[in-house]
Parts: C-alpha cells; structure tokens; sequence
C-alpha cells in the first residue's frame, strides 16, 4: 500500500501511521528484522520488518500456510529462526528458549491447547507461577521461606479462576474440561506470568458462541488493563470486531498492514485470500 492510504483513527496512538507493509509504530514493544524460517526448502516465514505497537490488539492474519503460526513460534522460543534478530523492550530475544521468553514477558498459547490433564484446574495455574522460591531441592523442605509467596499465588490464581468463571471447577482434571474450557484455562494459565505481550494462536477454534464470546471481552479488557495483545485468527468478523491494527501474511512475507478496514479491502489481501485474478472480468483475464 501507498503512504496516502487509510491510516487508523483520529485519538489511536497509531493515528498517522501509514497502512504499509514493514511501518514504524510510535511505541513498538516487539521488533523483528530479518526473521526468516524455512522447511526442506519451502520458506514458510520471510519478514523483513514488522513491529507491535504497545498496548494494542494486532490481528494476524493470512491464508493457510502463510506462516502465522510458524512466526508466533520463532518469536515466543518455541522454534528457531534461520536468520534475522528481534527485540522485546529493546532488549534482544533472539535465539532465547521459550522458558527464557515467556520469563522476559513474552508469552503465547496455543491452537491445540496444552492443559495438564492430570492436574487440577488450579495446579495448571499455579505451576505458571514464576519465581517461586521453593521450587529448588533444599528450598522446598523450608516452607516458612516461601509460604506467604505460595499464599500469594493461590490468591492470584483464584482471581483469575473467578475472572474466566472457572472457580467452580477448580479441583476438577483439566482432562475433564470442554474445548472452550481448556480455552479459558489456558488463557488464565497464561496470566498468570502476568505477561507484557501476549500472543494468541487461533483463540476461537473450536470454541461455542458463547464461550468464544467470553473469550472476545477477555482479551479487550486485557487492552484497557495496559497489555499488548497478538493473535492470529481466521475469522474476520472477529478480527475486524476487536482489532486496532491487523498484519496479513502470504507466503511468509508481510504483504500488508494497517488498521482493519484498510487491509480489508487492500487488493493485496483479497487477492491473497481469493486468488490474483478474482474480480476481473474474463476479457481482462485472456488478455493478461
């Protein structure tokens, strides 16, 4: 897209920003150049340049296999780039493991949600818990070291159960929850390391109206609480619901961004989604 396109709305802290690919935000709180990730020769991610501004809600989005998900992987320590570098709060995460990441602030969920079925509802949240002083050998026989810490965590934990409405299934297997459950715990789980950036791969899937519902405001008061929020997500009506600012991705490569209605109507997108000749008349099409 061009300078003089759509630019995000007058009072957004990206107002004057320019709907291009590769735009600098006035305050990005993740920076990536360079990042670049190939399979057996397939190159499935290739952004040159790409920032998350702070405290917003940026939507991912793109045609399958485009490499939303293999990105939120290299960025979170969950895979290796092939090149390039990134910063998180000006500090460089590159190459970190995702333990070292999500220590750091930076922290994802998953498609497949990864609840620890044989653990209660409130042990997945309370083994989020970082810092925890009793978690070494010698450490954990001296409990009045770390029994305020672990008060604390419960506290904190039943907050967050209470918060998604899981309170009542807190002693319950996690193995026994529904899909949208799992959801939500995996959500809260995610809190828990109370997160700077928080990056959601295809929150919705799989999950009923009403959950996928409760799950939508849950992440917009997560931006009125001061937290930058990434997600990728298929569907549009929700992207374009909640979204400050949506990147797509194609072939791995960032081809447009800029606030909801000007990628949505960016022929770089639609021809991304629906195919390069759609919308041209047959003529046009035998003549080209």
């Amino acid at each position: 897209m061009s300078d003089d396109v759509t630019e995000a709305s007058t009072g957004s802290p990206l107002a004057g920003v320019a709907a291009q690919p590769g735009v600098s935000k006035p305050d990005p709180v993740l920076v990536a150049d360079g990042v670049a990730r190939s399979f057996g020769g397939v190159q499935a991610v290739n952004v040159e340049h790409l920032e998350f501004q702070r405290g917003m809600i940026t939507a991912l989005i793109g045609p399958n296999g485009a490499g939303k998900t293999t990105l939120f992987n290299v960025l979170t320590g969950f895979d290796r780039a092939d090149g390039g570098h990134w910063t998180f709060d000006g500090t460089s995460m590159t190459g970190l493991p995702a333990y070292q990441t999500a220590s750091r602030g930076v922290v994802r969920t998953f498609q497949l949600t990864k609840a620890l079925s044989r653990l209660t509802v409130l042990e997945n949240l309370l083994l989020a818990a970082t810092h925890q002083r009793g978690e070494g050998t010698f450490a954990a026989l001296l409990r009045p070291l770390w029994r305020q810490q672990e008060n604390a965590n419960r506290e904190r934990a039943d907050e967050l159960l209470s918060r998604f409405q899981l309170d009542p299934l807190r002693n319950e297997f996690a193995g026994t929850l529904s899909g949208g459950q799992r959801k939500l715990l995996e959500l809260a789980r995610a809190l828990m390391v109370r997160p700077t950036l928080l990056m959601l791969d295809e929150p919705m899937a799989g999950v009923n109206p009403a959950l996928a519902q409760s799950l939508l405001d849950h992440i917009v008061d997560l931006r009125r609480g001061g937290m930058s929020v990434c997600f990728v997500e298929h569907d549009m009506d929700m992207v374009m619901g909640i979204s400050d600012w949506v990147v797509c991705l194609a072939e791995g490569e960032v081809i447009a961004e800029g606030p909801p209605e000007a990628v949505r109507t960016d022929p770089a997108v639609i021809d991304a989604y629906l195919g390069g000749h759609h919308g041209r008349p047959p003529a046009e099409e035998v003549s080209s």
